[in-house]
């Protein structure tokens, strides 16, 4: 498999389960010139929901982000894995993870024609440092 696997910083906050409150986060941080891969929200109560995006680069970005009240996702340390989508893929990814006794916090993943994008999350950066290796060697086992 060959693999781009790189530590990504991803961007969290939690909004008022209203309409337009997405909206007003992304379109904030398209003016600021983001270019958005992954973007997460979900209700947590009836009344809140949680919205993480990734990746913010910059000054004026992150700029943006703070003045939304984005903040980088604490406790929420991710590998982000991107490459040529083939089946079983993801199953020998998280089984090498697994095998090094790495516990995910978290997964999202999507392909999109020929390709796929996956954001492992971790508790600890020591972790997805962990992880970051045990990924590498993964991609290049037979």
């Amino acid at each position: 498999m060959s693999l781009k696997i790189t530590r990504a910083d991803v961007w969290a906050m939690d909004v008022r389960n209203r309409p337009g409150m997405l909206a007003r986060i992304l379109e904030a941080l398209a003016t600021a010139g983001a270019d958005l891969e992954f973007v997460v929200a979900r209700r947590v109560t009836e009344n809140t929901s949680r919205v993480f995006v990734a990746p913010l680069k910059g000054a004026k970005q992150l700029r943006a982000a703070a003045d939304v009240g984005l903040q980088r996702a604490a406790g929420m340390h991710c590998v982000r894995v991107s490459g040529p989508d083939r089946p079983g893929a993801g199953a020998r990814l998280t089984r090498a993870l697994a095998a090094a006794d790495l516990n995910l916090r978290g997964v999202s993943n999507a392909a999109i024609g020929s390709k796929f994008l996956c954001y492992f999350a971790f508790a600890t950066a020591d972790d997805a440092d962990t992880a970051r290796k045990v990924l590498k060697r993964a991609a290049t086992a037979r």
